[in-house]
């Protein structure tokens, strides 16, 4: 495959995650995300594609309830993930919400500045804000609510939040998908393992929906180690059948 990062971490071995916070297949993949941030040696990077963004936005109609109740069924009978009445029965029927990737990407970036590893932690709270909880998570309110209930600061958060909009994560999405472009990804999810030499493969996770555990101990074996973590000894953890298509 096209080669999909032209500096290679000498930390070792990097999960490269190409996401969307509005897409459902990425919510199935969340359980596989969570465990691989515990892989001793495996950094697990985030990159929001703006599935829905500019002329993609969608406001919510009785249409886009039909449409993708049938998808989150079978995300919820092929990995156990949980659907809220809020969301099947509030936000599938509140018909003036709008689906906007980014200003929840927005705050996935503004988390990461403000926390090593914030950003993947806002990532798995907005998917259980708008899956669980049927919550708008397009929402300048309701994204500063889910700041503080991660332990941020509202201020600091609004700070980040201010200075990332726009240009900034208009700028990560488009390197996003650059990147899902080079790494011959065809939607949302994708992973992407690159090894400290800049050798990459793409993952399917699609076999491993619904089996984190053992996903998470296939990943152990793919890590090769950086020479300086060899010698220094692991390092901390850092932060299919289906995809959501652009």
């Amino acid at each position: 495959m096209a080669a999909v990062n032209d500096n290679p971490s000498a930390a070792g071995t990097t999960l490269h995650y190409i996401f969307d916070p509005m897409c459902g297949w990425c919510y199935a993949a969340a359980p596989l995300v969570e465990a691989a941030r515990g892989v001793p040696g495996l950094k697990v990077a985030f990159h929001g594609g703006g599935m829905m963004t500019g002329a993609n936005r969608r406001a919510i109609t009785p249409q886009w309830r039909n449409y993708v109740m049938p998808h989150d069924r079978r995300i919820a009978e092929l990995t156990g993930q949980p659907f809220g009445e809020a969301y099947f029965d509030g936000l599938l029927r509140d018909t003036g919400a709008v689906m906007d990737s980014e200003p929840p990407t927005t705050a996935v970036l503004a988390a990461e500045a403000l926390r090593e590893g914030g950003g993947l932690d806002m990532i798995h709270r907005l998917q259980r804000a708008h899956y669980v909880e049927g919550r708008r998570v397009a929402d300048a309110d309701v994204l500063a609510t889910l700041a503080a209930e991660l332990g941020f600061d509202r201020g600091d958060f609004a700070s980040a939040f201010s200075r990332l909009a726009g240009e900034a994560t208009s700028r990560h999405i488009a390197a996003s998908r650059q990147l899902l472009q080079r790494a011959g990804g065809q939607g949302f999810p994708t992973f992407v393992l690159v090894q400290a030499d800049g050798g990459a493969s793409r993952v399917d996770v699609g076999p491993w929906l619904g089996r984190a555990d053992e996903w998470k101990a296939q990943l152990a074996t793919l890590v090769v180690p950086s020479p300086a973590t060899a010698a220094a000894g692991a390092g901390p953890a850092s932060c299919g059948p289906d995809s959501c298509a652009i």
